[in-house]
């Protein structure tokens, strides 16, 4: 089986997400029944799941929707010449607002204010499998600037005919077609007044080269950033609508308990309160927060618990191997033999790492309103998946997908965590019952507790090596956590890869860079542990190890920047470089560390990221895009963790649960490597790989202590 490394088509293995089984089908009552057939006979055919899951993107499959051609489904031209861009993408903080309106402006000629896009309406913008994967800068930006190109030349055809001169006489600037020789111009306004663009986009269409750029490739001011920084912007936790009312859900302590019983007398009882039980599913719809909260408190609930997994997590997923399952990855791989590559090396080393599980603790927690009018269904809501959620809220209800409709209000954040739509469902369900819209907004302990977390994983690296430095066997199993960037760069005759698929016993799914972040940090601190076992400089030992021209070049960049091998760190102090690549970009940081010998804190002191992603579309917008990543990473590196207790998330709260603060927040500085002869790749994930191989790397430099698990430190080292 062989996968491209960039086909949407293909769904990682470690998206647990979207494997898992719906978690909501609800009945239809009688009259609903009724009222959809009509009279007559009926005849019932078995449902299929996992049919419905294909065609919502779910099972490793993608909607069967077509992605349209014509010019009209993906770009309007006003009479004020105002230019309006559709795409199913999602903004979530990432800033592609302002990245695709600078590759639309670039092709048109225009500025960039004359823009506006309008993305993720299943109503109204076209299909999108969604918002991830680092593939808006690769996929969505190359087709919008094909759109653009495409409605350029169809505009300088009218203005050729309108003007009865050669095409090739006209040029076009700042919204206009001129034609220099007569003084003459024609604003895209008029030239698109009563007529429907409908030529069809196609590659004949010339799109701009990047060393043309004027316009992409520049620091163009965030879109909406005025509205974001003083408040004024919305975002789906905002939306309002007449007669809202306000949801929230029964929840039991585990999210694998079953109801046995429930008493909602109490709650039945309050004023205005609409109670809702569709199996386990159980809510309220109230005129406020504190009433729907009231309603919920008051009723009383018995669940059945399942026996709770082992308290030995990392032996648990190594063991639980559930047969049939998905033990294949994106990159498992075979070459040569170990056991020869074993034999011809003259240090060996085996090590075994752990990954914990982690929140994606987003700013925003996963909030939705939800309407029924005329039949249809209409949900705003924060997620990554517009379509997949409209295909899960059909499934859910037992209606085609023509009649829900999900808009997506610009989302506070997502890295990964919102590609369900649990509270849409829920909201609606709510909705459904109440004859009124509803809002529901999950509270920061449900988003701890419900959602779905980074998978946790146990890494086994065996490897050899020759006294003068060449790698000779690399054997590498990952359990659970995932495939991304299983393969290393270096250049190992012989390597045997493989990830194996476990029992998990907590919800899992998508995070930031997937798998790649557990699987770089067992890999380069490995390297770098060979490189100390035969007494090489870290960076010299890679590089004499790699012909990867892309990974060297961003190795080389950091460490320049760094200052690598120009003086020795500090007492009590550590360097640490490591690298990387994930979802076409490549990426290289070096860490300054300080240990506190008495009391094992571990202090960040700088970091260095080097980082290459193809043309840069925005140099600002990128250069926020990494050190967003470096400092979520920090996270990971040194004390993020879920804690359980008897089956259950114990620290589901940010008092418990640590994220990095400002004041642990080093000195960042980022080197961006600029390649305009590559196409632009995606940013949004790759830059957090290398950041706990750096740290930890670092800190075994500082104080002898090889960190082999994550987080590093959450208490202090022992030292």
């Amino acid at each position: 089986m062989t996968h491209s490394r960039h086909n949407e088509s293909w769904i990682e293995p470690e998206r647990y997400e979207l494997f898992e089984k719906p978690r909501y089908q609800f009945e239809p009552g009688r009259r609903d029944f009724l009222k959809l057939l009509g009279g007559g006979i009926l005849v019932c055919l078995v449902w299929n799941p996992a049919a419905a899951q294909q065609e919502s993107g779910r099972r490793g499959g993608r909607s069967r929707l077509a992605v349209p051609q014509e010019l009209d489904a993906w770009l309007h031209i006003g009479e004020s010449g105002k230019v309006t861009v559709y795409t199913g993408k999602v903004e979530v903080g990432q800033n592609i607002r302002t990245s695709l309106s600078q590759v639309v402006a670039e092709e048109l000629r225009s500025p960039v204010e004359w823009i506006e896009l309008v993305m993720a309406d299943t109503d109204l913008t076209p299909y999108d499998a969604g918002t991830f994967g680092s593939r808006t800068s690769p996929s969505m930006a190359p087709q919008l600037r094909k759109v653009a190109a495409t409605a350029r030349e169809l505009l300088i055809d009218l203005a050729a005919e309108e003007l009865d001169v050669a095409r090739d006489s006209l040029s076009v600037a700042d919204g206009k077609v001129s034609h220099a020789a007569s003084n003459r111009s024609l604003g895209f306004g008029h030239l698109a007044k009563d007529k429907k663009l409908t030529k069809r986009v196609g590659s004949e269409a010339k799109i701009t080269a990047p060393d043309e750029w004027k316009i992409a490739g520049t620091s163009v001011p965030k879109v909406d950033g005025r509205a974001i920084v003083t408040g004024a912007h919305k975002y789906a936790s905002d939306v309002s609508l007449p007669g809202m009312l306000f949801g929230k859900i029964l929840r039991p302590q585990r999210v694998d308990a079953t109801l046995r019983s429930l008493d909602t007398s109490k709650a039945d009882a309050m004023d205005g309160v609409t109670v809702v039980r569709d199996g386990d599913f159980v809510g309220v719809a109230a005129p406020s927060v504190q009433l729907a909260q009231r309603a919920i408190s008051a009723m009383h609930a018995e669940w059945n618990l399942p026996p709770a997994a082992s308290d030995d997590l990392f032996a648990s997923l190594k063991q639980a191997q559930p047969a049939g399952g998905r033990g294949f990855g994106r990159g498992n791989y075979t070459r040569g033999s170990i056991e020869k590559g074993l034999a011809a090396a003259d240090h060996k080393l085996q090590t075994t790492y752990t990954v914990a599980y982690i929140a994606h603790a987003p700013l925003e927690p996963r909030a939705a309103v939800a309407e029924w009018k005329d039949g249809k269904l209409t949900v705003w809501t924060g997620t990554q998946r517009p379509f997949g959620v409209r295909g899960d809220l059909a499934q859910a209800f037992g209606m085609p997908d023509e009649s829900v409709r999900v808009i997506v209000p610009d989302t506070g954040s997502g890295y990964g965590g919102k590609h369900t739509g649990e509270a849409a469902i829920e909201a609606a369900r709510l909705a459904k019952a109440a004859g009124k819209p509803v809002k529901l907004v999950w509270t920061r302990e449900e988003e701890f507790t419900w959602a779905y977390f980074r998978p946790a994983g146990v890494i086994e690296v065996a490897s050899g090596v020759t006294s003068d430095g060449q790698i000779t066997a690399w054997e590498f199993h990952n359990y659970n956590s995932g495939g991304s960037a299983i393969r290393p760069l270096y250049d190992i005759p012989n390597q045997q890869i493989a990830f194996h698929s476990s029992q998990a016993p907590l919800r899992q799914g998508s995070y930031r860079a997937l798998a790649a972040t557990a699987n770089h940090f067992a890999r380069e601190s490995h390297i770098d542990q060979l490189a100390h076992a035969v007494n090489r400089d870290p960076l010299d030992f890679r590089l004499a190890n790699l012909k990867d021209s892309r990974l060297r070049a961003v190795l080389e960049a950091a460490a320049r920047q760094f200052g690598w091998g120009q003086a020795k760190p500090a007492a009590d102090h550590g360097f640490g470089i490591a690298g990387g690549s994930e979802k076409g970009s490549y990426v290289a940081t070096c860490a300054l560390v300080a240990v506190e010998p008495a009391s094992g804190k571990v202090r960040v002191v700088r970091l260095v990221t080097a980082f290459e992603c193809g043309a840069v579309l925005n140099p600002d917008g990128l250069r926020n895009q990494v050190e967003g990543a470096v400092v979520m990473g920090l996270g990971g590196a040194l004390f993020e963790a879920i804690e359980l207790e008897n089956g259950a998330v114990a620290n589901a709260r940010f008092s418990r649960y640590r994220v990095p603060r400002f004041a642990d927040t080093p000195v960042l500085e980022t080197v961006l490597v600029d390649r305009q002869d590559l196409p632009s790749a995606g940013a949004g994930e790759t830059p957090i790989v290398a950041v706990a191989p750096a740290i930890g790397n670092a800190i075994f430099q500082a104080c002898g202590v090889r960190p082999t698990t994550l987080p590093m430190a959450p208490g202090g080292l022992k030292v």
